[in-house]
């Protein structure tokens, strides 16, 4: 079906994600393929990610140091993890003084068998506040429908406004295939007067196991129709991801409609899916 190729794309911000490759071959290939194809599309920024606990700390760092030498905006995710106040801001530090202008402040996952408890993200924002009052722009994350962890909705509104309180500029959502998720989380924003901008997290649909994966462990849910739907298409590659994008546009659409500032791109390090929805939406 033919989609809405307005300029109403080209006035919405449009941003990816990457994770840090193992090694430096990886990380050659991620800016040879998927972080070039997709800065021909211009994006306001990319975010690179980084493990649970830290884990890719030095291979966030790189990536996000090499973008930058491309002239790519590149946004590093940023949590605690077991790493202590001091080292965090070191790397702030670093950060700063390679350029960057972001920071994704997330609470993180703690990596298994840590038993301690994680600092949330509020108090990591508060943390780089402290020293570097606003140079950055901090950039959160949101759950409209609800971080696994948090015991209500009304929990969840709660957290996101003390992250708002502590400094928060800007929040990407947690991946969803229901839009009404989306419209419902801004009336919840709107009635605790949370006034930031919400872009909403999307991912491309290219592999149906991956996908359920993800989800379970995401918390993120596939309505009941979609599942059936790729189930039916999981062993015809080319199928799935021509429906997927189908789908995915449509939704898109759907939340620029409901308000939405902008598009974030769970990319995996892949570039197709990514930039044939973009394509359908009108961003050149």
């Amino acid at each position: 079906m033919p989609h809405q190729t307005t300029h109403e794309a080209t006035k919405k911000s449009l941003s990816f994600e990457f994770f840090p490759p193992r090694d430096l071959e990886g990380q050659d290939k991620l800016l040879a393929g998927a972080a070039n194809k997709l800065a021909a599309l211009n994006p306001d920024f990319v975010s690179v990610t980084y493990g649970a606990g830290g884990s890719t700390k030095e291979g966030t760092k790189q990536v996000v140091q090499r973008l930058l030498k491309q002239n790519i905006d590149a946004v590093p995710h940023l949590s605690s993890g077991t790493t202590s106040d001091e080292e965090v801001l070191d790397m702030v530090q670093t950060y700063k003084d390679s350029g960057v202008k972001q920071l994704l402040c997330l609470r993180g996952d703690q990596p298994s068998g840590q038993g301690q408890q994680p600092t949330y993200a509020k108090d990591l924002i508060s943390l780089v506040k402290d020293k570097f009052q606003d140079h950055f722009n901090i950039v959160v994350g949101a759950y409209p429908e609800i971080h696994p962890d948090s015991p209500s909705a009304a929990d969840e509104f709660n957290f996101f406004k003390q992250k708002v309180d502590a400094g928060a500029d800007t929040a990407i959502t947690q991946y969803f295939y229901n839009a009404e998720a989306y419209a419902y989380f801004l009336d919840g924003c709107q009635k605790h007067d949370i006034d930031i901008p919400i872009i909403p997290g999307i991912m491309p649909i290219t592999n149906y196991a991956s996908l359920i994966r993800f989800s379970g462990k995401a918390g993120a849910d596939i309505p009941r129709w979609l599942d059936h739907a790729l189930s039916d298409k999981q062993h015809d590659e080319a199928d799935l991801t021509k429906f997927g994008v189908e789908i995915v546009t449509r939704l898109c659409e759907r939340l620029f409609e409901l308000g939405a500032p902008g598009l974030h791109f769970y990319t995996l390090n892949r570039w197709g899916a990514s930039s044939r929805i973009c394509a359908n939406l009108g961003y050149k």
